[in-house]
């Protein structure tokens, strides 16, 4: 068994409200095991023998079917979350600004965000691994950051989604349990 972590794209912030429990309830008629949500911004972590692409269809799949909306997720194996944790220039801690990791299930669009982030003034943005980049906010002001907006693109929704390092080191703490 492979122990993963599944971040749902968009939900509890647009219009897409899921219960963590409906959403354990739902996760528990696939083949998984040690399913457990973290906090409310679709955050899962788990075993499967399946492979991440599996993974990924099956849960896509049943969100859309269970839920009824246009579901997207990433899917990272541990040793994956870890290297983006180890890697990140940033702190997770920082008071005064917030590290933001931007996974992908595509590493060209990645690629893309990082050109067209790297040519905003004042936008720090480092590669963290194919399927992740990181970048500074100020606390405060993620939604407003010039990144923030641009990553916010209707055309990345399918591919992309974003967590604050904070996040991902629950994740990483929960697998570890």
């Amino acid at each position: 068994m492979t122990k993963y972590a599944v971040f749902l794209r968009g939900i509890n912030v647009g219009g897409i409200n899921l219960k963590m429990a409906d959403l354990r309830t739902a996760l528990a008629t696939l083949p998984l095991g040690h399913v457990k949500t973290l906090l409310a911004s679709g955050n899962v972590v788990c075993t499967a023998k399946a492979s991440p692409v599996e993974l990924k269809s099956m849960v896509e799949a049943l969100l859309r079917a269970t839920f009824g909306y246009e579901a997207w997720v990433i899917i990272l194996d541990q040793d994956q979350l870890e290297n983006i944790i180890r890697t990140c220039p940033w702190a997770a801690d920082d008071a005064t600004t917030h590290s933001y990791i931007t996974l992908s299930s595509d590493p060209a669009v990645l690629d893309e965000l990082a050109q067209h982030g790297g040519e905003i003034d004042g936008v720090e943005i480092s590669r963290l691994s194919p399927e992740a980049l990181a970048w500074p906010a100020p606390a405060g002001g993620t939604l407003d950051s010039p990144f923030s907006k641009l990553s916010a693109r209707p055309r990345y929704k399918s591919t992309t989604t974003t967590r604050n390092l904070r996040t991902l080191v629950k994740c990483r703490d929960a697998l570890a349990e």
